[in-house]
């Protein structure tokens, strides 16, 4: 038996939350498995649609995590259980016991300043573990060379479920919304310094002027809304940029297959930076070549000028000649179909193997 010890988990949502619930998904049809979760408002009738034993945590966030740790040194005296899988550092950090530990890493979480005191308590969980599981090249150098012992550290891309069949319904409000807008670039994310709106938007004031027709979806929540809204306004935009909040997965989806690139000139802010971004592999799914950035892990889910491109996304000539070369004679095709073709590689069934290896 192995364990799943995990902050994030559904039917919360967010990419932390998908990844472990892939992850989770897979490692049942291998391994008897139980999950230790945070409590969810509404987990109740999620819970009973799943085929693998799971125990949910509630209480102020301090408390919680001394409460899980409790019952998972607990579970652990009284069962036979060959390993632990951790989402974050932090929920190793009052685990006691020898078994083996396994612990995936993002990148953000682990950004802190060689020798503070956060990066020491980082570095100590982690080179207390069996395998550190990062989720590209670009997290597993930030970790060797924040001081992670390097032969530790392997690199397990996350893995998405292949594309569910597009409701058609769907489909079709999205081509009544958008009409003979094109070319339409799109970004699924939080709205957050990190993932780098401001810019995109800056650029498309120039490249309106060349694609009248263009439009721009924006399909998330997060901090930064309100001033994304007022810069749109204030760049005179409000033609080209359509902003979307709490829609159907249906509609996401339909709106993702409607666009034709998926764009995130990802930044370093302060200490976040983007670890790998899935929403690049989501979208080749579906055909569209993405636009990322060269700071983070964007370069293990695109391969420039193949399946996009990378750009330095604080260099605003940068992104808007990025994005005009792939907008000029719809070279975003050729690039998109290659991205569909390659995000099988990204699949579940692969990634598990890579687990199974470790694991075994």
């Amino acid at each position: 038996m192995y364990l799943i010890v995990t902050r994030s988990f559904p039917p919360e949502l967010g990419g932390m939350q998908s990844l472990m619930w892939g992850l989770t998904k897979e490692m049942s049809k291998n391994f008897m498995i139980k999950v230790f979760a945070d409590y969810q408002e509404n987990h109740k009738e999620f819970d009973k649609e799943i085929n693998f034993s799971i125990e949910r945590v509630g209480g102020i966030k301090f408390l919680r995590k001394i409460r899980k740790a409790q019952l998972i040194n607990e579970f652990l005296k009284q069962n036979k259980v060959q390993g632990i899988i951790a989402d974050h550092w932090k929920s190793l950090e009052l685990i006691k016991t020898d078994k083996k530990k396994y612990c995936l890493i993002h990148g953000k979480e682990i950004n802190h300043p060689k020798n503070s005191f956060q990066n020491k308590k980082i570095i100590k969980i982690l080179n207390g573990v069996e395998k550190v599981i990062a989720n590209s090249e670009f997290t597993k150098n930030l970790a060797i060379n924040n001081g992670v012992n390097t032969e530790k550290v392997i690199v397990i891309n996350p893995g998405v479920d292949p594309v569910k069949e597009l409701n058609k319904k769907s489909l079709s409000k999205v081509e009544s919304l958008l009409k003979v807008k094109t070319p339409r670039l799109i970004t699924v994310s939080r709205f957050d310094k990190r993932k780098n709106h401001e810019k995109v938007l800056m650029a498309l004031r120039n490249l309106k002027q060349i694609y009248p027709n263009i439009i721009y979806i924006c399909i998330g929540y997060g901090d930064e809304e309100q001033n994304l809204k007022e810069l749109v306004k204030e760049l005179e935009l409000t033609t080209q940029v359509m902003f979307f909040k709490e829609i159907s997965e249906d509609l996401k989806n339909a709106l993702v297959a409607s666009s034709n690139i998926f764009v995130m000139p990802s930044i370093i802010h302060k200490t976040s930076v983007e670890g790998f971004g899935i929403v690049y592999v989501e979208a080749a799914q579906y055909g569209l070549p993405s636009l990322g950035g060269k700071d983070g892990g964007a370069s293990d889910a695109i391969e420039h000028n193949k399946t996009g491109l990378i750009c330095d996304g604080n260099n605003l000539d940068d992104i808007y000649s990025s994005l005009n070369s792939m907008i000029k004679n719809k070279k975003y095709l050729e690039l998109g179909k290659n991205a569909k073709e390659l995000s099988t590689k990204f699949n579940w069934s692969k990634a598990i193997d890579e687990y199974k290896k470790i694991l075994n």
